[in-house]
């Protein structure tokens, strides 16, 4: 594995830096230019992989409007538990599937065949007959999601400076609004026009066909996606090494021990790490907060039209999140502010909260679906910041991300219960109890920005005085964005 201790590589640095000023700045960065566009364009893939990841873990609710539960003769609190065991089986998998990932360093290869395992098992979710049987695909498809997202974070962290991590983490993960958005479309036609075909259960098609569409993209993936700065087969030596100087001059990855951590010592510096434990106990309650996810056509459904004109009405909210997403990761790495933005796309879930509990108008009630759907956009803001936080250690940062994902779908497990037919149409003690979970999270990540704020002061103040000392200009040193 190549490091900038390494001399190939101290060459490849020189011949792009050791150049005059003029002519350095226009050769450095159109290679920048030309890096960055090559690598999103790959990374562009993640897109489609990510809706279909979300397509495969939530087609259950739209499958719900068309006969699931009496099929399966599902009663109770039984569907919420074919909601909540995913999250077990999601949770389970995480961190191993971090920690395998940073080993074997081939996330072009490890991504794809999770995606082959969960397609095939979402193909065999429309096979079930019963309660039981449907209780065991869900699980097992959570543990084939698990190394998924977390994976995907950790990736983009690998490659991206930390003020670009924010907006590249947005747009990979803008698939979370393509598939609530396309995902309903094509579940509103799937639905519509395949009841009863070769004596299958519409809702039936809906796993046949989407699993299908997911395994035919996971092989297209294999030879799309990168895998890590130093071992891309598709990049040339001195993309490589630019790829890799440029993250050493952003103090990222710890340059001068690049490799060195092993996978072991990431997940004992992970889970000494007390900040850790707080981003991912915070994360628990953000999740409680945006639980209406799974039961959003429902929540669409209470506007009192049919299946097929809910689903359509589930597609714009999503367009507009993404939209505001977009803006929001973009104005957070311009500015370097990370905090803010999330209290702000957190503020505006609340105001919908508040809109649905007091009115059952539909326009009032179809606007504050709008404002509920942009809160992931908060959510990913979250992972640029971890990421950003543990920037300097790769392995520890592997097991971080993942870490404060598992931990924080526990929140997807009590989320599945605070949504009960019972308290529908009006859902006044769901939208309560995500308000109240929504305050703490928010409550708990302010007091974690005011402490990263104040190591920032505190850096500053130390290397002031070395400049003092030293009589040195313009230090350049770590420091956490917030």
């Amino acid at each position: 594995m190549p490091t900038l201790s390494d001399p190939k590589t101290v060459d490849a640095v020189v011949m792009i830096d050791d150049v005059s000023a003029g002519v350095r700045c226009h050769t450095r960065d159109d290679l920048e230019r030309r890096l960055l566009r090559k690598l999103d364009l790959r990374m562009s893939i993640i897109l489609i992989l990510y809706a279909l990841n979300l397509i495969d873990r939530t087609n259950i609710s739209n499958a719900r409007l068309q006969g699931f539960e009496k099929d399966l003769h599902l009663h109770g609190e039984q569907y919420a538990t074919t909601l909540s065991i995913l999250s077990v089986g999601y949770i389970t998998m995480q961190v191993p599937g971090n920690m395998i990932l940073h080993w074997l360093e081939r996330p072009s290869v490890i991504l794809p065949c999770c995606m082959l395992v969960w397609g095939t098992i979402s193909i065999l979710s429309g096979t079930t007959t019963n309660y039981t049987g449907i209780v065991v695909a869900r699980f097992f498809l959570g543990l084939a999601e698990a190394p998924f997202f977390p994976g995907v974070v950790f990736l983009v962290s690998k490659w991206y400076k930390r003020d670009e991590v924010a907006l590249r983490i947005a747009l990979v993960s803008s698939g979370i609004f393509l598939s609530a958005a396309f995902g309903s479309l094509l579940a509103s036609g799937i639905l519509h026009d395949m009841q009863d075909k070769l004596g299958q259960a519409a809702w039936r098609w809906l796993f046949y066909i989407e699993g299908g569409i997911t395994i035919s993209v996971a092989i297209c993936a294999m030879f799309i996606l990168p895998d890590f700065p130093y071992n891309t087969r598709w990049f040339t030596p001195e993309e490589r090494e630019l790829a890799i100087s440029r993250l050493a001059e952003d103090d990222h990855d710890n340059a001068d021990e690049l490799g060195k951590q092993t996978t072991m010592q990431g997940l004992r510096d992970a889970v000494s790490d007390w900040k850790v434990w707080f981003f991912s106990f915070a994360t628990m309650f953000q999740i409680v907060g945006q639980s209406f996810g799974g039961y959003f056509p429902t929540l669409c459904a209470t506007l009192g039209y049919d299946t097929t004109v809910t689903l359509l009405l589930c597609a714009p909210p999503w367009v507009f999140g993404g939209m505001i997403a977009f803006a929001l990761t973009w104005y957070s790495d311009k500015k370097k502010k990370r905090y803010q933005c999330f209290m702000v796309s957190n503020a505006l879930c609340i105001l919908a909260f508040i809109i649905s509990i007091f009115t059952m108008d539909k326009a009032a009630r179809y606007i504050s679906l709008f404002l509920m759907a942009q809160v992931i956009s908060g959510y990913l803001l979250l992972f640029g910041w971890i990421s950003n936080t543990f920037a300097r250690e790769p392995a520890k940062r592997a097991v971080a991300i993942a870490l404060m994902n598992a931990l924080g779908q526990t929140g997807s497990v009590i989320g599945a219960y605070i949504w009960p037919s019972s308290w529908g149409p009006t859902y006044r003690y769901s939208y309560a109890i995500c308000i109240a979970a929504l305050g703490v999270s928010t409550g708990m990540f302010g007091g974690m920005y005011l402490y990263l704020k104040h190591l920032n002061e505190q850096i500053e103040r130390n290397e002031q005085d070395v400049n003092d000392i030293n009589e040195l200009r313009d230090p350049i040193g770590f420091r956490y964005l917030v």
